[in-house]
């Protein structure tokens, strides 16, 4: 789900994965370590949706297509 409906909650949707992944993102990361510290944010409760990489992918892929972050070096970083 990209948008939060009745049955998803914002976190589970890959706009709130997307917030989530744009806080991260204050200089240049690779996706590897987005999908380490994400993964280590869900083990300490700090983000409460389980997802799995392919939608940290379709969301890196959402978040390009809306302008919100650009590729760099083989990392992606925030458009500014």
């Amino acid at each position: 789900m990209i948008l939060p409906t009745k049955h998803t909650n914002f976190s589970e949707s890959l706009l709130g994965f997307g917030s989530y992944i744009l806080n991260k993102l204050e200089k240049e990361k690779t996706i590897d370590s987005l999908w380490h510290e994400y993964q280590n944010a869900f083990q300490r409760k700090e983000y409460p949706a389980k997802h799995s990489f392919e939608n940290l992918l379709l969301t890196l892929v959402f978040l390009y297509s809306i302008g919100a972050i650009e590729e760099q070096d083989g990392g992606v970083m925030k458009c500014t």
